[in-house]
């Protein structure tokens, strides 16, 4: 008997890690609902490209039973990270493995989010239900979303982000600023609006480093080039600064007085953008631990964010969803199961966490430039080490505090 057995389990959040939990619980027999903010299945536009691992997202694919689709969905011209200086120079190509050990193909947010709902048993997913609350009632849990009736459940799985309202179920810890925060921005029909940053990006992805800022973008499949602007900040001051830039030419000489150093080909990508949003860098403590509850745990973002200068915010995610599948598989006692998939997530994380914020500081050195490079050369040299990809952002609306 499974720790899942006759037991009515709800996931808080249907990103891919969520979902991955779902399809992986379902295949097991279980009742599982997944309850996401999100108005509609195409209520918004997905974020960046993912680059998916061995060890890990496509490890919680291939036990999904999802390989197949994933491969017929995957963005083989993401084949390149290209790095620059702040004038546009550029420093290093790297180029992107997709076959063998060190494999990290990349796929767009949205075909991924639409292989695992495709998956799933129709009306598993409950739209447009924000979490106000949640608390323990005897052996369950009671979940509290905005304008819906209240849901009992015998196991809660927090899936929902950074900034998630589960969380203070399980642990008082919170995310902490780091410090660092991004500006995202699309602009469409990039090949006209852009073309010399176009040219540039040559249909793939980019990282320009200097001056202690960043800035990343990629080609999206419609055309269009998304980028993220990182910068050092107070994240009250910066974002406040940023909202008031609201005209073309405000963007742009937003973009000058928080960029020092950076050639004016990259205004175009502030004055073309259809909107501008601040996104705060939040991480958390690389040590922390709280005791397993009976009834309730968080995975992904929700339990261990971090800054995306590892590239491992969705892989941790599945692979999370993939550990605790197959304990509460393997185990009778969901309590146990729980306990054991934590301790594996806390270790796992600890050394991950760490690895995560020398990146950070790395990226945002005042000699960046050379330490990026030289660890991207080292990649080339021995693909099967982890590559950082700080293009790869894992932020979106729900999951960081607006």
């Amino acid at each position: 008997m499974s720790a899942i057995e006759g037991k009515k389990v709800a996931i808080v959040g249907g990103g891919p890690g969520g979902l991955t939990l779902a399809r992986l619980l379902q295949m097991q027999g279980a009742d599982v609902s997944v309850y996401e903010r999100d108005r509609s299945r195409d209520a918004r536009v997905q974020g960046s490209a993912l680059d998916l691992h061995v060890a890990s997202g496509l490890a919680a694919l291939e036990a999904a039973g999802l390989t197949e689709q994933f491969w017929a969905n995957y963005r083989p011209d993401l084949n390149q990270l290209r790095l620059t200086d702040p004038h546009g120079n550029i420093l290093h190509d790297h180029p992107r493995t997709v076959s063998g050990e060190g494999q990290r193909p990349e796929i767009e947010r949205g075909p991924l989010r639409d292989i695992l709902l495709d998956s799933l048993k129709p009306g598993t997913v409950h739209w447009d239900r924000k979490l106000d609350s949640a608390e323990f009632l005897g052996n369950q849990v009671v979940l509290k979303f905005a304008g819906n009736e209240p849901v009992l459940a015998d196991l809660v799985i927090g899936a929902d982000g950074a900034n998630s309202r589960l969380r203070s179920l399980v642990t008082p810890i919170r995310p902490q600023y780091v410090g660092v925060s991004l500006v995202e921005g699309s602009v469409p029909d990039a090949q006209e609006a852009v073309p010399q940053l176009w040219s540039l990006l040559q249909g793939s992805a980019l990282i320009a480093l200097g001056s202690e800022r960043t800035l990343g973008m990629g080609t999206k499949p419609d055309g269009s080039i998304l980028f993220y602007a990182g910068l050092k900040s107070s994240d009250a001051q910066g974002r406040e600064s940023l909202e008031a830039a609201i005209s073309p030419e405000q963007r742009v000489a937003w973009f000058r007085a928080n960029f020092p150093g950076y050639d004016t080909l990259w205004e175009p990508l502030f004055s073309q953008a259809t909107s501008l949003v601040w996104r705060p860098l939040l991480v958390c403590p690389a040590d922390q631990h709280w005791e397993a509850k009976s009834n309730a745990t968080l995975i992904g973002d929700a339990a261990h964010v971090m800054p995306p200068y590892a590239g491992e915010g969705v892989n941790m995610a599945m692979l999370d969803a993939l550990v605790l599948s197959q304990q509460l598989a393997a185990q009778s006692d969901t309590a146990k199961a729980i306990a054991t998939y934590q301790e594996e997530m806390f270790t796992r994380m600890r050394d991950m966490t760490d690895d995560t914020m020398s990146n950070t500081e790395m990226f945002y050195a005042p000699d960046a430039a050379d330490r990026v490079v030289g660890l991207f050369r080292s990649f080339s040299r021995n693909p099967s080490v982890e590559v950082a990809n700080p293009s790869e952002a894992e932020y979106e609306v729900s999951d960081v505090p607006m």
